[in-house]
């Protein structure tokens, strides 16, 4: 393009440079014979071929330099996003790129590559502590069996009702962890059958609340219920049922004796809002995005004991998606309890 843009330069001087000049030289009144003419005109011609010569030849090398500048520098950034690539590739994903300053497309590419590679570093941390969770979840109830077994195998103890009683409870935990796992997977790929159907906020609160009073009794935690608004909602109760169950039975663990828990429902903009708000031990503000990844624990030992697969608000949370409402997380802070909010659109929209 340098080139053909030089040659049509240098052709459009050469025809019409000269005919400007002589008009210029008619008006200017300035008379000379023939030969004396030609010889301006050649003369002029030749001093305007030769400077768009000269400054084509300088414009080419100043566009070469500045495109070979610029070209190294774009190579050198695509270059960094290359290889930081491969170290994602390999599975290393703290590799950041910089912004090279080549305008706002770079800059642009350069930060969803950096945040391409956080949110892949993170999938990547939430996967293996899942995969440590669930080998975990699974190691206990069979080490447990297998103990029981080897116990009878070598007389230690004989099968009676207590030994089989242990080894149903290892077993059930095992179908429950199973049964966990494919729920909340076929909620979060809609897989899952709602059967959608106009109930009452208040049934809800009520089935919630009594079917969790005798656990909140024998742990000597309060649960009050409290209705602000009895709009009906959209809602499979059964599945909406499961939520708030999983919500009561987690703000139960975290919940010390003498504790209390409040079950509320209120109509807020659009939304009918169900809360559930604890007093118990709270989340610190930098578990609180992760509180409903799966088999996250904010106390990973202390929650095992405590039992529950760590899935629990995974499976909600998914539910209520499944609904086409959202499930929050909010704490003060640690020791100053915690409240989930179900938001549920009204059965009326």
């Amino acid at each position: 393009m340098l080139v053909a843009g030089a040659v049509t330069t240098w052709v459009v001087a050469s025809f019409v440079g000269p005919s400007i000049f002589r008009d210029h030289l008619h008006r200017a009144g300035v008379s000379h014979t023939s030969a004396e003419g030609q010889h301006v005109e050649e003369a002029f011609r030749s001093a305007l071929l030769i400077s768009i010569s000269v400054a084509l030849l300088a414009a080419t090398i100043t566009a070469l330099a500045v495109t070979w500048y610029f070209t190294g520098r774009v190579k050198r950034s695509i270059g960094q996003v290359a290889s930081a690539a491969s170290e994602v590739a390999a599975g290393r994903y703290d590799d950041r790129v910089a912004d090279p300053g080549l305008g706002v497309e770079f800059a642009t590419l350069a930060e969803s590559y950096n945040s391409l590679a956080q949110r892949l570093g993170n999938v990547e941390a939430i996967r293996r502590r899942m995969l440590a969770d669930l080998a975990h979840e699974m190691r206990t109830p069979l080490a447990t069996v297998e103990a029981h077994l080897e116990a009878v195998e070598d007389g230690v103890r004989s099968l009676d009702e207590d030994t089989l009683t242990v080894i149903r409870l290892s077993t059930s935990r095992l179908g429950r962890l199973a049964e966990d796992i494919a729920a909340v997977s076929q909620a979060e790929e809609g897989a899952l059958d709602i059967h959608r159907q106009a109930v009452e906020a208040s049934a809800l609160v009520s089935a919630a609340s009594e079917g969790a009073r005798d656990r909140f009794t024998a742990k000597s935690v309060h649960l009050d219920t409290h209705l602000s608004a009895n709009d009906p909602v959209s809602a499979d109760p059964d599945r909406i049922g499961q939520v708030l169950s999983n919500l009561l039975d987690n703000a139960l663990r975290h919940t010390p004796s003498g504790g209390s828990v409040t079950l509320s429902c209120r109509r807020h903009d659009r939304w009918v809002e169900f809360v559930i708000a604890d007093s118990g031990e709270g989340i610190a503000p930098e578990h609180l995005a992760h509180v409903f990844d799966r088999f996250y624990r904010v106390d990973t030992a202390r929650d095992r004991n405590r039992g529950g697969s760590g899935i629990g608000l995974s499976i909600s949370k998914a539910l209520v998606e499944a609904h086409g409402g959202t499930l929050t997380a909010l704490s003060p802070g640690p020791g100053r309890g915690a409240t989930f909010t179900v938001r549920l659109s009204p059965a009326d929209r």
